[in-house]
């Protein structure tokens, strides 16, 4: 590990748990702990599935309910979901040259990586090892085999999956000593994990997703039809988002490209029109595979966004079971 890599600790602050203990998954987790021995659980969280029906009750979500059910029987049933306690997940995190930007200063207790020690700003890299260490926390603790690489043009760092006790560790030791450079090839950098896990997986995909939406189309395509089932973590920071600038500035290309000197108020409204676009093109693709996709600023607390997720899960495994 690097001489200052950071502690495991300085990645999930008490701020983020917090915000993620409503869901039964987190409320329950430390206290419960693995449900060891046992194939399922009753938890929900990232990776549900279709158990059973049973009789509608007061208090039941209605999205839960079965309308086909109903219309067969003229009876109101919900779908009750489990979790398998055995799913693999895998996180691939972008260390390419763009993660590498970042507006907001560094937050107090986080640590720091490659990416925000020489300008001491927050970066979407920083953003995107914090939210890859709590979502690998929370799948350890539902005894989950959870692994991680890190990629650019290629796969850089793995750690191959695994449900042991210093997993967590062994992660969060890669997040906070990988280098942050090159351009990225998500489509290279899927088709080497594919040859590594043989299985059917979760594949979690932390990036800006500043790339050709062919590449990761491809992508998602390559995995999907594998049988995994993928997630799309996009992480933008709020100036790319706003472009809130209003003095003539020098924009530098983070992955090559000329330099670009321009009046940022005689373009802010195509360039927003054209952020807007491709994050929406993202989605779409996602939504297209079947698959889930969820749009971080990296200003705002990781905590929302991933307790945002595990709900958007538990809406899309209904989608499936039905």
């Amino acid at each position: 590990m690097a001489e200052r890599a950071m502690r495991a600790e300085q990645y999930l602050a008490p701020e983020t748990l917090g915000q993620l203990a409503p869901f039964e998954l987190r409320a329950r987790m430390i206290v419960e702990g693995v449900m060891s021995g046992m194939h399922r659980s009753p938890y929900q969280g990232l990776a549900v599935e279709f158990a059973e029906h049973r009789q509608y009750s007061p208090g039941d979500g209605i999205r839960q309910i079965d309308w086909k059910v109903f219309a067969r029987t003229d009876k109101l049933y919900v779908k009750r979901y489990v979790q398998e306690t055995n799913l693999d997940v895998m996180v691939m995190v972008d260390c390419s040259n763009s993660m590498r930007f970042g507006t907001l200063p560094v937050k107090k207790g986080w640590g720091g990586t490659d990416a925000s020690r020489d300008r001491g700003n927050w970066t979407k890299f920083d953003h995107a090892t914090a939210s890859a260490a709590a979502l690998a926390y929370m799948c350890l603790q539902q005894g989950d085999r959870v692994g991680l690489a890190l990629f650019d043009e290629e796969v850089r760092t793995q750690v191959k999956r695994s449900s042991q006790r210093d997993q967590w560790r062994s992660i969060v030791g890669a997040l906070s000593s990988e280098p942050v450079r090159n351009r990225a090839q998500i489509g290279r950098s899927v088709d080497q994990m594919l040859a590594r896990v043989s299985n059917k997986a979760l594949f979690v995909l932390v990036s800006d997703f500043l790339m050709p939406l062919e590449e990761i189309r491809g992508a998602v395509a390559r995995l999907v039809h594998r049988g995994n089932d993928v997630v799309l973590a996009q992480l933008l920071d709020r100036q790319e988002l706003e472009f809130a600038i209003d003095a003539p500035a020098r924009f530098e290309g983070l992955e090559g490209g000329d330099a670009l000197e321009t009046d940022p108020r005689a373009v802010r409204a195509a360039y927003l029109d054209l952020m807007r676009e491709h994050v929406e093109a993202v989605d779409r693709i996602a939504r297209g595979f079947g698959a889930d996709a969820i749009l971080c600023d990296t200003h705002e607390s990781v905590g929302p966004v991933l307790a945002a997720l595990f709900d958007r899960r538990m809406s899309f495994a209904g989608r499936r079971g039905a």
